[in-house]
């Protein structure tokens, strides 16, 4: 099986753009994608396309040959829904084909657009990413799912809200440099505990913000960049999929999120990697309690010992392993079906040397990022690795 490489990457900014649609968003992405890549339009042979709420959003199904012809390819495309995972699996699709042989050439990516439906039709929106027979009839949205996780975390293994306000604040310093982040200003600890509460434990900045935004990558085969000649330094080299019951009355567990520990364990055993090789990270923290369930998901840390990872610095800029160096979903943002790709995107440019938090790991050669879908009913993890 050939090798898999980013030839190319894109992002347009994360925040509020109600008056631009997603087709102009992914223009956008996918032109700084084909920019940075060397690659042509003509060589493309597929697009996969994540989106979640578009039919709700701008009243437009049928998105994979809408968003080629917005990106100038003409050839088959598909959209991928997998909630906030959308993107993530529209990458490890690709990844597939593209080891496998069946092309050469693919563009990726994803868009979301949610600011024009306000933040009660926003939620209303997600919410159909639980089951709505056992849990949106019930009243749940998101940060009450979220909430519940984090109690149940607290009560299985201690920490405490100023535990996540460290994640909080962490994210928010690695946004401050970040051209394509939402949010670019600091916030306390002192801030993060005296917000309003949204979902007890969690207050309002526990939560990401409603993001209107797009991503794209292009990848290649190892004999692709060899013909033509690139530099396309990063590949990935191990991708993983895990799921679990849609409805948290279903789950084994509510401290634990095993869609995503079965991911790792798949992309870790395709990349010849563990944990410990691991430099570098980006992870879905839709809400700060996410981020601690995927530190332990990805074998970072033991089953209760993530808690208090930013709060000692080791998952801060300066710490032994950064984590969400680009701000994260919390302070980046998260147009949901964007939010697979738009982190292969960060993590390439880290490991390549041209983020503008690369200096924090300058010797970086293995990433992994991260995505979950609802509350992590499915979850994918790519490994990235410069190569030599």
């Amino acid at each position: 099986m050939t090798g898999v490489r980013i030839a190319g990457v894109g992002l347009t900014h994360f925040g509020n753009h109600p008056e631009r649609t997603g087709r102009d968003l992914f223009a956008e992405a996918s032109e700084h994608a084909f920019a940075d890549s060397g690659v042509s339009h003509d060589d493309i042979e597929a697009l996969y396309y994540g989106n979640f709420m578009g039919e709700l959003a701008e009243h437009q199904g049928h998105q994979g040959p809408l968003m080629a012809e917005a990106a100038g390819v003409r050839a088959p495309a598909t959209r991928y829904e997998s909630a906030c995972a959308s993107s993530g699996v529209a990458i490890r699709q690709a990844v597939k084909d593209v080891r496998n042989g069946e092309a050469d050439a693919l563009l990726v990516g994803g868009a979301e657009r949610m600011n024009n439906l306000g933040t009660a039709g926003t939620t209303e929106a997600l919410a159909i990413a639980a089951d709505d027979l056992y849990e949106v009839r019930a009243g749940m949205t998101f940060p009450g799912a979220y909430a519940l996780m984090a109690r149940a975390y607290f009560e299985q293994y201690g920490g405490s809200r100023e535990d996540l306000a460290h994640i909080a604040v962490k994210n928010h310093e690695h946004a401050l440099p970040n051209e394509h982040a939402q949010f670019q200003n600091e916030i306390s600890v002192e801030q993060a505990l005296d917000a309003p509460m949204i979902a007890e434990p969690l207050g309002l900045f526990d939560a990401c913000p409603i993001t209107d935004g797009a991503s794209a990558v292009v990848l290649i085969s190892d004999e692709y960049a060899e013909e033509h000649g690139l530099d396309a330094p990063v590949s990935i080299t191990g991708t993983g999929q895990g799921g679990d019951r849609m409805a948290l009355q279903g789950r084994d567990y509510l401290a634990r999120s095993p869609a995503a520990e079965e991911a790792a364990e798949e992309a870790y055993a395709e990349a010849g990697i563990d944990a410990g090789d691991v430099d570098v990270a980006e992870v879905h923290d839709c809400f700060t309690i996410a981020e601690v369930l995927a530190l332990e998901a990805l074998d970072f840390y033991a089953p209760g010992e993530g808690i208090g990872a930013a709060r000692r610095g080791e998952t801060t800029r300066d710490g032994e392993r950064p984590v969400n160096l680009s701000g994260g979903l919390k302070a980046k943002g998260h147009p949901v079906g964007a939010t697979g790709t738009s982190q292969l995107v960060e993590m390439t440019r880290i490991l390549r040397g041209d983020h503008p938090n690369s200096d924090a790991v300058p010797d970086a050669k293995t990433g992994v990022t991260h995505n979950a879908g609802g509350t992590v009913a499915s979850a994918t993890v790519h490994v990235l690795e410069v190569q030599e």
